[in-house]
């Protein structure tokens, strides 16, 4: 019972016989929203089956704590505390869902990462950044596309976008929107002085077909040119690569790794609609915070973390107040404690 209290199982129950009737419908499987249902409904089936698991060994361990309680047993006791602590991982694991019930929440997530001023230490740490997410990624299982980047000639990269797709990729990334700083020993300098250098990263929810975002026609401008990129001698011999500029927000989005200029376009606009969202939700977060008189700790832009390498190792979340010593950890991909604590911060924040 107090599974069923503390995971609210009844909510879930009824948002499955809600996505199950919405199946049942007879032009239900030809329709846009007929993919993203059909993952929502997965998950709510995947909680439940995970939730009857716990309860399972749950009851096991108290059954086999009645029994030591009358005799002493070391290996049954031995027993005991291993699958205690494997099911309060399992817990802490499933009340993580809990905090990620955001709208677009449990989708695919659209992230770009753009180099600041700082010339090359910039640029190196944008590609430093890029390789954080991408190895965070591959350990979760999720699957990442690289939809455009620019790299530099001589270090790094001046801007990546890639597409991070699985069970609440854009729920755990989310909170990495903002200005990253990194401050260390500068590769590029010869007298060997530290340097402070500067990315942003911008994160997007992949809207679903049925999200309504309009985008006229004469409102863009789209320009074709020559992939730079990976993508074989196919698309670097043709003008495959596409960039599209919305006139009235000035947002110019480009994808170049597609073997065809209509795929490419089917992207960029995917990437499009995704900006336009993201900023309708800051302009309308904009308003909230000049009615309200105050400026959220966690303002869209704002540095949001600083990773320091001299003169000691650091990570630090300024949100959350999180701390990692083991820098190279993080910068390998070690990302869960410090998205974990701003969950946690957001939830206790709303």
């Amino acid at each position: 019972m107090s599974c069923v209290k503390v995971f609210d199982l009844p909510s879930i129950e009824a948002k499955l016989k809600e996505l199950h009737k919405i199946t049942e419908k007879e032009d239900f499987w030809g329709s846009p929203e007929a993919q993203e249902v059909s993952r929502e409904f997965s998950r709510c089936q995947a909680s439940l089956d995970r939730a009857a698991e716990m309860r399972g060994e749950f009851e096991d361990i108290e059954a086999i704590a009645e029994i030591l309680a009358e005799a002493e047993d070391p290996e049954l006791e031995k027993e005991f505390y291993s699958r205690a602590e494997k099911l309060e991982k399992v817990i802490e694991e499933y009340q993580t869902l809990i905090l990620l019930d955001g709208e677009y929440d449990a989708g695919d997530a659209i992230m770009t990462v753009h180099a600041g001023a700082g010339g090359l230490d910039s640029q190196d740490w944008a590609q430093m950044l890029y390789r954080m997410y991408m190895r965070w990624a591959e350990n979760r299982g999720y699957t990442v596309k690289l939809i455009d980047e620019l790299p530099d000639q001589e270090a790094g990269i001046k801007s990546v976008t890639i597409s991070v797709s699985g069970d609440y990729a854009y729920g755990y990334l989310k909170g990495e929107q903002g200005v990253h700083r990194l401050v260390r020993i500068s590769p590029f300098d010869s007298a060997k002085r530290r340097h402070t250098s500067f990315a942003s990263v911008e994160v997007m929810p992949v809207l679903p077909e049925s999200v309504e975002i309009e985008i006229r026609p004469e409102d863009l401008k789209m320009d074709t040119f020559r992939s730079s990129g990976a993508g074989g001698q196919y698309v670097n011999m043709t003008d495959s690569a596409v960039r599209i500029t919305h006139i009235p927000s000035g947002i110019i989005v480009s994808c170049q790794t597609e073997r065809s200029q209509h795929m490419n376009r089917a992207t960029a606009m995917q990437v499009l609609r995704s900006k336009l969202f993201e900023r309708t939700l800051r302009e309308r977060q904009e308003q909230l915070d000049s009615i309200q008189g105050e400026k959220r700790s966690i303002a869209w832009g704002s540095q949001i973390r600083s990773y320091t390498l001299q003169p000691f190792q650091l990570v630090k979340d300024h949100r959350s107040g999180c701390e990692i010593g083991n820098v190279q950890a993080v910068l390998d991909g070690s990302l869960d404690e410090l998205i974990m604590s701003y969950l946690r911060f957001l939830k206790n924040e709303k």
